[in-house]
């Protein structure tokens, strides 16, 4: 069989219907149409019901959807295992969001490479999506994300609990969205706590899907957002930017994800140091002169 029929399956599952799983995969909709409609034919059933509201599994779907993982995984892990370089003995995928890169991520893999040398590390960026994709097709073996979804095969567990503040360029700023305000979009769950938080809030004139981003755009032409406590602390200490006094803050899970099918010590290692560089930089972060100016502006 194909391992692109499989992929194409797995990305409308994923996505609940064709058009979303054609962008996806920068698909027409016909071709990944046809891609099922080859996969059905060969197989002899119908793997999924169509509808208005999207594409549901059928029984068989279900069934072939555990076979299909398995396919791609072990076509991707193949791939891996012949692609390994010279020198090293094992390989290692890891996808992460652009923000969760930031002050956490570049601190893993200096040491993931101190600890397992004969490993070869190949890193990615992403939104949830792409990186939970790259997990369900066994192309990534570890992804940190902010919203993963629970698939079969995959473990999700929880690093952190990511601290959202307000920050603004100027000293003085109301609690609350104004001029030069920039809305990042950190999920769903964010957009529906800032809309109860902000109900009078009619809108922003720039929004980004991406922290780094946004908060470029804020340092170097004066405005406002929220951000993760962790990205702006070395700002908050040098007067570049300020905690807006009042702003109610916003808390946000972030989790690793990968595969129960991988190489059991290079994954457990992986994780090991991410949790030791959580419990590490909490206890930096309590003694830091920002974090007294956080905990004064609460009070």
């Amino acid at each position: 069989m194909d391992t692109e029929l499989a992929r194409t399956f797995l990305t409308v599952v994923d996505a609940g219907n064709f058009i979303t799983a054609a962008e996806r995969l920068h698909l027409s909709q016909s071709t990944v149409s046809t891609r099922i409609h080859t996969l059905e034919t060969q197989l002899g059933c119908t793997l999924f019901v169509r509808n208005k509201a999207g594409t549901t599994l059928t029984a068989a779907g279900r069934q072939f959807q555990r076979h299909a993982s398995t396919l791609v995984r072990t076509v991707e892990q193949a791939r891996q295992d012949i692609g390994i370089p010279k020198g090293f003995s094992r390989t290692l995928v890891i996808g992460g969001r652009i923000g969760l890169w930031e002050e956490f991520l570049l601190h893993w893999l200096p040491l993931m490479q101190q600890r397992n040398p004969d490993a070869s590390i190949r890193a990615e960026s992403g939104l949830e999506p792409e990186i939970m994709q790259g997990l369900i097709e066994g192309r990534i073996d570890i992804g940190v994300m902010y919203t993963p979804q629970s698939r079969p095969g995959l473990k999700v567990e929880q690093l952190f609990e990511e601290r959202l503040v307000m920050v603004s360029s100027h000293a003085k700023h109301p609690p609350e969205p104004g001029p030069g305000y920039v809305y990042v979009d950190w999920g769903p769950e964010f957009y529906t706590r800032h809309s109860a938080c902000f109900p009078n809030f009619i809108g922003q004139s720039l929004t980004v899907n991406i922290g780094w981003l946004g908060l470029q755009h804020v340092l170097n032409n004066a405005g406002s957002g929220y951000f993760p406590m962790r990205i702006v602390l070395p700002y908050l200490e040098s007067g570049r930017l300020h905690v807006v006094a009042r702003a109610p803050e916003f808390f946000m899970p972030a989790y690793v994800v990968h595969s129960l099918d991988g190489d059991t010590a290079l994954l457990g290692s992986a994780i090991e140091i991410m949790h030791d560089i959580v419990r590490t930089k909490a206890k930096i972060k309590s003694g830091t002169g920002a974090a007294k100016q956080v905990r004064n502006i609460r009070r």
